[in-house]
């Protein structure tokens, strides 16, 4: 083969790649392996990836963009079903509020539970929902000395140096 041949096998496997995958409402990047796209989504993490790569029977190393379609239909079917397939404790939302049932979040619908969720307890006024609405810690951190967001903490040493220049240089 010649070099200005244009059938060389590299750049056959770069057309073949998909950069972008979409699942749910989210666009993967097809570059990357199928377990590091797959963390991409919100409500996905590593173990989460992990487990439906093998749930979907496709190899969790593999490059996501050059999968075939078969292969992302199976991984979409997992993701979206991943509750029945995983225990209880593995899911983002164990017990729902109104309707009891585990379901595990997954993209927008994972943001959109939250809001919901901080909403109402900020309706009932709950311990958690004062706290959120005045913007402080909720889980009990400390907040003696973290946490601050206004001001500045200690003494600013060089604006008193400056200050004390300006009234030497004033006398």
């Amino acid at each position: 083969m010649s070099a200005e041949d244009p059938d060389t096998p590299a750049e056959d496997e770069e057309e073949d790649i998909r950069y972008f995958v979409r699942i749910g409402q989210t666009d993967l990047d097809g570059t990357k392996s199928v377990e590091r796209a797959l963390t991409g989504m919100n409500g996905v993490g590593r173990r989460a990836a992990r487990i439906i790569a093998a749930e979907a029977d496709v190899d969790r190393t593999a490059t996501l963009g050059r999968l075939d379609d078969d292969a992302v239909d199976s991984i979409i079917e997992h993701v979206e079903g991943f509750a029945e397939d995983v225990p209880a404790w593995l899911t983002n939302r164990p017990t729902d509020y109104f309707t009891g049932e585990t379901t595990h979040e997954v993209g927008n619908d994972l943001s959109l539970t939250r809001q919901q969720d901080i909403n109402r307890m900020q309706m009932i006024s709950s311990y958690k929902g004062v706290r959120h609405e005045r913007g402080q810690k909720v889980r009990g951190q400390r907040t003696k000395s973290t946490g601050r967001s206004e001001g500045t903490i200690g003494v600013n040493v060089e604006a008193i140096q400056e200050e004390m220049e300006e009234e030497a240089e004033g006398e």
